[in-house]
């Protein structure tokens, strides 16, 4: 699943880590998340998108 985390944390000015605290998972999750390794569960992506006040669509798209 393709992702605008990377480009999104960067505007906002936050590492991984502070990232990662703030939804409760691991740095390592989310770099997982951001290379497309790993596809965050739906409460996770929820978290994601609230804490960049954004629609999950606006963060997440389907690779097809």
């Amino acid at each position: 699943m393709k992702n605008r985390i990377k480009v999104l944390r960067a505007e906002k000015n936050i590492t991984q880590a502070e990232l990662a605290n703030r939804v409760e998972v691991s740095r390592q999750t989310i770099n997982a998340i951001e290379k497309g390794k790993f596809d965050p569960s739906l409460p996770l992506a929820f978290k994601i998108a609230r804490l960049f006040n954004l629609k999950i669509e606006d963060i997440f798209q389907d690779e097809e």
